[in-house]
């Protein structure tokens, strides 16, 4: 065989370190165009980027020559670096550790870019925490609830 050829989406979702709301109306812009900037320069397509003041969501048509961790690993370090250095919060600015991930055919993008494009009004039925319990539950993942973020130091 020739060629390779690869179709991979995947929804990225990813919280504030202590889940602390402070991703502004007024930066929430400027965040998404760099963060859309990293995505691009790392060779992948993002789709959409949304999210709350105390989290984000991502669909990005991956390519296979990256991992998705390095991936994240660099959304997260170029991001909160770059808020750091330009002082847009009051505070220093980290992304908690870890993140999830889950894989969509093509035929489910319309929905998912409807969901992330929607978050305003789903967070007025449901937490970031119940959100995110649904999500590993849907997607049938193991996890425990205690490691699911990192609390208050």
């Amino acid at each position: 065989m020739g060629n390779t050829y690869v179709q991979f989406y995947v929804q990225i979702i990813f919280a504030v370190k202590y889940r602390e709301a402070v991703i502004s109306d007024s930066l929430k812009p400027q965040l998404y165009k760099h963060i859309a900037r990293v995505v691009k320069d790392q060779n992948h397509k993002l789709f959409i980027i949304n999210g709350m003041p105390d989290h984000m969501h991502l669909l990005i048509g991956m390519r296979p020559s990256q991992s998705i961790s390095d991936l994240v690993q660099r959304i997260k370090g170029n991001s909160s670096r770059w808020i750091n250095e330009n002082k847009l919060t009051p505070k220093p600015f980290r992304w908690q550790t870890g993140y999830a991930c889950f894989s969509y055919s093509q035929s489910a993008l319309p929905n998912v870019i409807r969901y992330i494009k929607n978050q305003e009004q789903h967070h007025q039925k449901k937490s970031f925490l119940e959100e995110y319990v649904a999500f590993l539950d849907a997607f049938e993942v193991e996890y425990e609830e205690k490691y699911l973020f990192e609390e208050l130091e």
